[in-house]
């Protein structure tokens, strides 16, 4: 036994109690896709920072509900060119791909930040022409950021689901989470935030480094794939050849599959449920964010915020929350988790301080990656290569827009409420509505998730 094999037989014992027992090829095959997926995070958790506060300084931070909707009805072509591509290249080669596509358009917008962006007088001082422009810049950058998550993330996982069998599963996909948060930990507020302690007046630094650590997935994919073991490849290393065909049907086939299979309708309608609650809280927490901090101290306080939602993911990972799907089973992880959002959200209704904000997005957004996301990924693994396929992506990235949307539509009542009743009344109103929504909401994911746990026995779709 080398000391490789000597280290990572050290790190396996480590991490037993967290994630249970690796083989040493098996685990050597998810501490490298953690590596590409601590990058993909890494990268992605502080994009989302800046597409906020950079959307905020370039447009204003009440049209965030509209950026949402838009990005949402932009994402409908980015998806279907995302399927087209699937229908005509491999899996590993769109992996290899996308990343090339995001790193040269991510250094662009770091070339074009360094000139446009400004203080809050300088852009209220630019003619209409330029003023125009600013706002279009915005929207396309939060737009752009969207399509990352929507696709390089979703990408990822499809990959990683279609290479790994159910057994596997349960443990190396909380594994590569934990893994992953180790990127969403340090690149947020070490990158995001670098310009504020450089005292510099631009985000342009934070992106163009950004860029160039995208670039650093391609090399990561291609090593995995040529070291991985073929036998831990075995669903990949078959021929493409009738995925490929079924896949050519593409964005419609993808929303045909989930309309016709109410097991994929209640995967999707828990995505939409917590994506409408989440961007319901998340909203009213930079909106007040932007009101107190501007600038590159927006981005700074905001990047603070992505690294430490990774922390707390983290922090259950190793704790080894995510074991109750292993302990206590999927379907009693199924419906714990809106009983926990439920809480989170009586919280939010009731206290009005943006530190109590703070932490309530934090917590919301860390159960989910700790705990949701990876018991909702099993889910698909009884269904067939091509559902995973098509569905899957489908569902996590135009699904979770669609939840997006639904919250946004939401957050639109509050500017005409405190303009017809007054901002503490029509906020007291706009409170009480949510309310009603959101618990109304919660029920029906407890539904969703009460008839998942049967199902999920031997659906085959």
């Amino acid at each position: 036994m080398n000391l490789q094999e000597k280290a990572l037989c050290f790190l396996i014992k480590l991490c037993r109690f967290s994630f249970g027992e690796f083989e040493l090829n098996e685990f050597r095959k998810f501490l490298q896709m953690g590596f590409i997926f601590t990058i993909i995070i890494g990268v992605y958790w502080t994009l989302r920072p800046l597409k906020d506060s950079l959307f905020m300084q370039l447009v204003d931070k009440v049209d965030l509900p509209f950026a949402k909707t838009l990005s949402v009805i932009a994402l409908i072509p980015f998806l279907m060119l995302y399927t087209k591509f699937l229908g005509q290249s491999s899996r590993e080669k769109m992996l290899l791909r996308l990343p090339a596509y995001y790193g040269v358009i991510t250094l662009c917008f770091s070339a074009i930040m360094f000139v446009v962006q400004g203080s809050p007088e300088e852009i209220s001082a630019r003619s209409i022409v330029l003023s125009i422009g600013t706002k279009i810049l915005g929207y396309a950058w939060y737009i752009y950021v969207e399509s990352f998550g929507s696709l390089l993330v979703p990408l990822f996982w499809v990959f990683a689901t279609d290479t790994t069998k159910a057994f596997s599963a349960e443990k190396g996909f909380p594994f590569i989470v934990a893994f992953g948060q180790i990127g969403g930990i340090i690149f947020p507020y070490s990158i995001g935030g670098l310009p504020h302690r450089l005292s510099l007046e631009t985000d342009s630094l934070s992106i163009g480094i950004l860029g160039l650590l995208t670039f650093t997935i391609i090399p990561l994919v291609r090593h995995f794939l040529k070291t991985t073991p073929e036998h831990l490849l075995s669903s990949f290393t078959k021929k493409n050849e009738n995925v490929m065909l079924t896949v050519q049907s593409g964005f419609l086939e993808g929303l045909r599959l989930m309309i016709r299979h109410k097991y994929l309708l209640c995967i999707f309608g828990v995505n939409l449920i917590y994506g409408t609650i989440l961007t319901i809280i998340d909203f009213n927490f930079k909106f007040m964010a932007g009101s107190i901090y501007e600038g590159v101290a927006l981005s700074n306080y905001l990047s603070l915020y992505g690294s430490c939602i990774n922390i707390v993911t983290f922090g259950c990972l190793i704790l080894g929350i995510s074991n109750l799907t292993r302990f206590l089973g999927i379907p009693f992880v199924l419906i714990l988790i809106p009983i926990i959002v439920g809480i989170i959200f009586f919280g939010f209704l009731m206290f009005e301080s943006l530190s109590i904000l703070f932490a309530l997005v934090i917590a919301l957004r860390g159960i989910n990656y700790a705990l949701s996301g990876p018991t909702l990924k099993q889910l698909y693994i009884p269904t067939t290569e091509t559902t995973r396929f098509k569905a899957q992506a489908w569902i996590e990235a135009f699904g979770s827009r669609s939840a997006k949307e639904a919250g946004s539509l939401f957050n639109m009542l509050l500017r005409p409420l405190q303009s017809s009743f007054g901002a503490v009344m029509g906020r007291e109103i706009y409170l009480s509505i949510a309310g009603f929504v959101g618990f109304s909401l919660l029920i029906l994911w407890e539904v969703n998730a009460v008839y998942l746990v049967p199902e999920r026995k031997d659906q085959i779709l």
